[in-house]
């Protein structure tokens, strides 16, 4: 079945479909001999030899989904020609092949969502959907509710194009720095550190905490662990925009204890009451 070069590349599981299409600007793959440098043409896996970075590509054979606690320098990609760690080097363990969901900057840790799925891994990233993320943000200086409000409301002009709406809030101050929750649908390149250094509040330390209902919670920094079923299915219908419906869990029937037979016995006959002597 033919499909559009990019998206086979990223179903799979080697890049985002967005990463896939650098990878065929740069020359980087391969098709049937040919170098392919052109967006849009079309390929059949199953025919067509097809070669990224000098390694022929394979199906995914299984769809794998995993979530890491991305510690401070590391780059989110698969590789870095500077030669510094990648997060690929957290899951060093893992056999399948996966590619992170978006990006989070070098100096930036948190939740970070890696799969082979590559459909879904664009349906998150794509704008329309409204994926809301999670930061907290540690600033110089204190906000205040005129600065949050302008935040909030959006249209502050960046390098990369003015701020869409979000939710901010306060969650903790000190004497020399304010902690502030932020709530995305969208994060263009360093968004929040290019917004809060605009406003005179520069981010001192950034932290993504929650990826629309996953949440880090216990999940040491540096470490990993798979999705459930339940949170894969759930991540996909918030993906695609679709009803979400929790499996009803059955209860087991109660079984009812019959009760004991109880066995009438006839009562022993009074003894006889003795005649008090005279």
């Amino acid at each position: 079945m033919s499909d559009r070069l990019q998206k086979v590349i990223a179903q799979a599981g080697i890049a985002s479909r967005r990463e896939a299409e650098t990878m065929i600007s740069e020359g980087r793959v391969i098709v049937n001999g040919a170098v392919v440098t052109e967006q849009g043409m079309k390929v059949d896996p199953a025919s067509d030899y097809i070669k990224v970075d000098g390694k022929r590509l394979k199906k995914a054979s299984r769809k794998v989904y995993i979530l890491l606690n991305k510690p401070k320098r590391y780059i989110t990609t698969r590789h870095d020609p500077e030669g510094r760690p990648t997060v690929m080097d957290l899951i060093a363990d893992v056999k399948d092949r996966v590619s992170p969901v978006g990006r989070l900057d070098y100096e930036t840790e948190g939740l970070l969502l890696l799969t082979n799925d590559g459909d879904l891994a664009n349906a998150l990233m794509h704008p329309k959907n409204e994926v809301e993320k999670t930061y907290w943000a540690k600033v110089r200086g204190h906000l205040s509710e005129e600065t949050l409000l302008k935040i909030a409301r959006g249209g502050i002009s960046l390098p990369t194009g003015k701020t869409a709406p979000c939710k901010i809030r306060k969650i903790h101050e000190t004497k020399e720095n304010g902690w502030v929750e932020l709530v995305l649908h969208e994060g263009k390149k360093r968004e929040i550190r290019r917004v809060l250094e605009r406003v005179g509040h520069p981010v001192v330390k950034l932290k993504r905490v929650a990826y629309a209902f996953l949440k880090i919670r216990a999940l040491g920094i540096g470490k990993y662990r798979h999705l459930t079923s339940y949170e894969i299915k759930k991540l996909q219908a918030i993906a695609l925009g679709e009803p979400f419906e929790p499996p009803v869990l059955k209860k087991a029937p109660v079984k009812r204890l019959a009760k004991p037979s109880v066995k009438k016995t006839r009562s022993a006959a009074p003894a006889p009451k003795q005649r008090r002597k005279s």
